[in-house]
């Protein structure tokens, strides 16, 4: 693996510190009290826009009482907005356009939007191209300063700087990962498919779909920068395909969701080092079923007591219970998704539902979490929306 890393163009003035549903100050955002105490979510839905089917990016609400979810409205046009991210604050939202020519180059690119803090409608701030194409993943990291994004056709991560209107500024870091994979169709060149940051923001986990490794890297949070870690990688099984993953809440297990060979693998992570090592790995499918399947999104529930994994063919969410102590999962079977291709999911921050993104039936379907078993019971509310990709979650400012 090569890398290239470029210094940033400017320093960010304004540091905010902020964990993913926390905002920077009692007057800066949604704070972990609004969103317990929320009668109501907004639910960001990111599209694919192919032939225009789609606008762009919709909002729902979510009724926190009975579950119910209203008819999604466009609130930005945007082309393939296929990935959401939301900054701390609660005052801004990400997205990638999922495109490899932008603007005659060879690259795609990452969207900054103004959310009115009344409606939820967004405004456009502006665009950046992020030097590599296909980009198909965006986060934000804690301290707010910065996004970064997955590059699949690139097969590269890439570090933009946030400016302190939520404005992006020019890609300031990029690594390039090399290699290949067994599946001739689908590894046959790198293909970073999701950016995680570890809870403290120190290292970011970068998933490569098309050569088998979740890369770790040390974020320099001042700079913007990206460096391979040592060990620079955990290595999964050959041909699995690592796609996304998802943080235990103690910060001690993360768990991989393998597109390829339809898994979650399990890892230790040592936080102070940003080592990973192999704990489990088990299969999303039931026993005998032979259609073709891969899976997609992976989240761990609020409590840390359940996993759910999604699986495109099976068109279901897998379900797990997590042993708290040793980070295993032991599957506690599948709850049809309501739709097909359930390429994305989320898990309210409340804990009480799931929605599932069913892109091929362009339906966003709501399920109710069994507080103490942590199963799936759909509970009839179906949004419409076309070509749906991305959830996310946003409490309305009080």
């Amino acid at each position: 693996m090569s890398t290239l890393i470029t210094r940033c163009a400017a320093m960010i003035l304004a540091a905010l510190t902020a964990l993913a549903w926390t905002g920077a100050g009692a007057a800066a955002g949604p704070s972990q009290e609004n969103v317990m105490q929320a009668k109501e979510l907004w639910v960001y839905i990111g599209t694919y826009t192919w032939e225009k089917r789609s606008r762009g990016i919709y909002l729902a609400k979510l009724d926190l009482s009975s579950g119910q979810i209203s008819a999604p409205e466009a609130v930005a046009e945007a082309t393939h907005p296929t990935f959401l991210a939301i900054h701390p604050n609660g005052r801004w939202l990400y997205s990638n356009v999922e495109v490899s020519d932008f603007q005659r180059q060879r690259s795609g690119a990452v969207r900054a939007f103004a959310i009115d803090q009344s409606t939820g409608a967004l405004t456009a701030l502006n665009q950046q191209p992020t030097n590599s194409p296909g980009t198909c993943h965006v986060v934000v990291h804690p301290a707010g300063r910065h996004l970064l994004a997955a590059n699949y056709a690139g097969g590269s991560a890439v570090v933009l700087p946030i400016r302190d209107d939520g404005s992006l500024g020019p890609v300031c870091s990029l690594v390039q990962h090399e290699g290949k994979g067994p599946n001739s169709s689908r590894q046959e060149a790198p293909h970073a498919h999701s950016t995680t940051l570890d809870p403290a923001g120190r290292f970011a986990l970068v998933c490569d779909l098309g050569v088998d490794k979740v890369y770790s890297y040390r974020f320099d949070a001042e700079r913007g920068t990206l460096t391979p870690n040592d060990p620079p990688a955990a290595v999964m099984a050959a041909g699995a395909g690592p796609r996304h993953l998802a943080f235990h809440p103690n910060g001690r297990y993360l768990y991989v969701i393998n597109e390829l060979n339809n898994t979650v693998t399990v890892l230790a992570y040592e936080a102070a080092t940003g080592a990973m090592s192999e704990v489990q790995t088990i299969g999303t499918l039931p026993e005998g079923f032979r259609g073709n399947n891969t899976t997609a999104e992976v989240q761990v529930h609020p409590s840390g007591r359940f996993l759910y994994g999604s699986n495109r063919g099976h068109n279901s969410i897998a379900m797990f219970s997590i042993d708290s102590a040793s980070g295993r999962l032991t599957a506690m079977g599948h709850e049809p998704s309501g739709g097909r291709n359930p390429r994305n999911f989320s898990v309210d921050p409340t804990g009480q539902f799931l929605l599932a993104a069913n892109q091929d039936t362009n339906n966003v379907v709501v399920f109710r979490i069994d507080g103490t078993t942590g199963r799936l019971t759909a509970n009839g509310s179906v949004a419409s929306v076309p070509m749906p990709v991305c959830v996310k979650f946003l409490a309305p400012p009080k």
